[in-house]
């Protein structure tokens, strides 16, 4: 009994051994069979990314070949949308814009100004890049508080002309105004008369654009200031307060001569500027008596601020002093309602948009 008793337990602890070596072979053969379905099943997925490819890139040439026309039109296409996807951005939509700030962040201050070295047109073009046809300008970033119309009475002064747009378009851009620059040109030799000519600018500037403030300018100013904002104010504005010419002081305090801003109902409610002054001198004094009657005052800039350069020249030409001012500007509030901008009388010859200016030729009669 003894000795069954041990071959039973021997054959026993034979039988779990052998269960035991065959679940082990089991399971090595079936993780192994698993191992291997998942190499097969990435080779295949590495070989149909590879067909897939190798079909895309043929068919891809196939198309080329048959349609490359198409292809580099589609191209020519893409090449043109990127300057206005470009602008698009950069540039926001008007109704976006906010209104320019009071005082432009743009302003460098005091300038130096000089006139020993001529400029070309073509410097000044390429200085000025933004510029359109006629010498307009509006700012990109934010909406101009105002849209100003630079008034240039004119006549032989191209060398002077030169200066004047070199110097002032730079600073009326970073005065970040809405502007166009005028130039009127009186044709003929007869004699010359400013006043007249501004009045003339004031009309045809209007043809133009809804300008709401006007600044009348000699051609030989150049403001030395950047911060002498060309635009208008609650009262006209006097902005060559202290030339050179009187060694950067006023002549006199009812001085309204070389450059000067009125807004629109500024200059409508004195009528403009006068007709009748032929040659030189005495306009600027009948302005300042027609404002006066009107109950205006003049503004101005700091005398460090409203500092100004002229170029020097010899008198022009058919522009000798007026011998009848004294006595026209002694009857100013009788005559400034039936001589002015209500009785002007003009024609205009020759209509041109420049790069930088727009020049505008008119015959204005003579005394």
């Amino acid at each position: 009994m003894a000795a069954d008793t041990v071959r039973f337990s021997l054959l026993h602890r034979t039988c779990k051994l052998v269960v035991l070596l065959c679940l082990l072979h089991i399971t090595v053969t079936v993780f192994f069979y698993v191992c291997s379905l998942d190499i097969r099943f990435s080779f295949a997925q590495n070989q149909q990314s590879k067909n897939e490819s190798s079909s895309a890139q043929a068919h891809r040439v196939r198309n080329k070949d048959v349609t490359s026309g198409t292809e580099a039109k589609v191209v020519e296409v893409k090449k043109e949308l990127v300057p206005q996807e470009q602008n698009r951005v950069q540039t926001r939509p008007p109704e976006e814009l906010e209104r320019c700030p009071e005082t432009s962040p743009l302003l460098v201050g005091p300038l130096r100004v000089e006139f020993n070295r001529p400029v070309d047109l073509d410097q000044i073009r390429k200085q000025n890049p933004d510029l359109v046809l006629g010498g307009r300008f509006k700012p990109r970033d934010c909406v101009a508080r105002t849209k100003v119309a630079i008034i240039i009475p004119f006549r032989k002064r191209e060398e002077h002309l030169k200066f004047w747009l070199f110097y002032l378009h730079p600073i009326l851009q970073r005065q970040q105004l809405d502007y166009g620059v005028y130039v009127i040109n009186q044709d003929g030799d007869q004699v010359f008369n400013r006043a007249k000519l501004l009045n003339v600018g004031y009309l045809e500037a209007l043809k133009d654009y809804e300008y709401e403030c006007f600044v009348f300018s000699d051609v030989d100013l150049i403001p030395m200031d950047d911060r002498n904002t060309y635009g208008c104010f609650s009262q006209p504005r006097h902005l060559s307060v202290s030339m050179d010419k009187f060694g950067f002081r006023l002549p006199y305090n009812q001085y309204f001569g070389g450059v000067s801003s009125m807004s629109k109902e500024q200059y409508l409610k004195i009528n403009g500027f006068p007709n009748n002054y032929w040659g030189w001198g005495g306009e600027d004094d009948d302005i300042f008596n027609r404002l006066s009657s009107k109950g205006m005052s003049i503004s101005r800039p700091s005398g460090d601020v409203g500092k100004c350069r002229m170029i020097r020249h010899d008198r022009d030409k058919q522009n000798d002093p007026n011998p009848q001012r004294f006595d026209r500007i002694a009857h100013t509030r009788e005559t400034m309602y039936k001589d002015g901008i209500s009785s002007l009388v003009y024609r205009v010859l020759k209509t041109e948009k420049l790069d930088l200016f727009t020049k505008i030729t008119v015959d204005v009669g003579k005394p």
